[in-house]
């Protein structure tokens, strides 16, 4: 398979210095403020260079549900990431045939990167206690470290037991990011029952959603229907694979 560097971020040149590459992965289906509040934290807690947003192509867990077309998640990805300079969207995942799998990703990217560019790979807390499990864990765990984001209050322990007794030695960093309770099947309910997605994810990809019709959205007027002004709730997840 060729290797282009593409739309990814040009690190690793001063070979005297190490580098850090933050990876957010993940469906994207809608991209909310919950993801982007979640790099922002790992960017500054980790020190990292910058932030790849990684729409993922063909999620392995997603085989048997319906997702939105690459191109629409890239493009909003895209439109919510390009006011912040060291936050970049990239069509890496999206652009590769074939089921995605983080394993495989992590590979092609250490064939691009020197060996001074170390990977930060951030998901979900809940999906640390997941990640034991995923195809090539070992090549995982051997390649990135690994970012758990958790809401206020949530309890480590399953995840840190199942990192525990996992064979492979994860390097695993816990970061507490208070927007965590969004999340993108929350959003597409409530475009669906025609609410607000305001302060729910940027302006732009609320309007790429209702000019492109995606989720159920109505053409005319978004953030008008039936229970507009109702109270926010819900609870997801952000992670690596979703």
């Amino acid at each position: 398979m060729a290797i282009l560097r593409g739309d990814l971020p040009d690190l690793g040149k001063d070979r005297d210095r190490t580098y850090r590459l933050g990876i957010m992965g993940g469906t994207f289906d809608p991209i909310h403020n919950g993801h982007l509040v979640c790099a922002e934290c790992a960017f500054d807690a980790l020190g990292l260079d910058m932030v790849v947003f990684m729409p993922a192509g063909s999620p392995a867990f997603k085989q048997d549900k319906r997702v939105s077309s690459g191109e629409d998640r890239y493009a909003m990805t895209l439109l919510a990431t390009s006011d912040n300079p060291h936050f970049i969207a990239s069509r890496f995942e999206v652009d590769r045939a074939g089921v995605t799998y983080t394993a495989d990703t992590l590979q092609l990217l250490r064939k691009i990167y020197p060996d001074n560019v170390d990977f930060y790979f951030i998901t979900g807390a809940d999906a640390i206690a997941e990640v034991v499990a995923w195809r090539d864990a070992d090549k995982v765990a051997e390649l990135a470290h690994l970012v758990g984001a958790t809401r206020p209050g949530y309890d480590l322990a399953h995840a840190e037991t199942a990192i525990e007794r996992s064979p492979y030695k994860f390097d695993v960093t816990y970061l507490e990011v208070p927007a965590l309770a969004i999340s993108s099947s929350y959003l597409r309910g409530r475009v669906r029952e025609g609410k607000s997605l305001r302060y729910l994810t940027p302006d732009p990809v609320t309007g790429y959603i209702h000019k492109h019709q995606l989720y159920g959205a109505r053409a005319s007027r978004y953030g008008a229907g039936e229970g507009s002004f109702g109270v926010l709730a819900g609870e997801g997840r952000t992670d690596g694979q979703a």
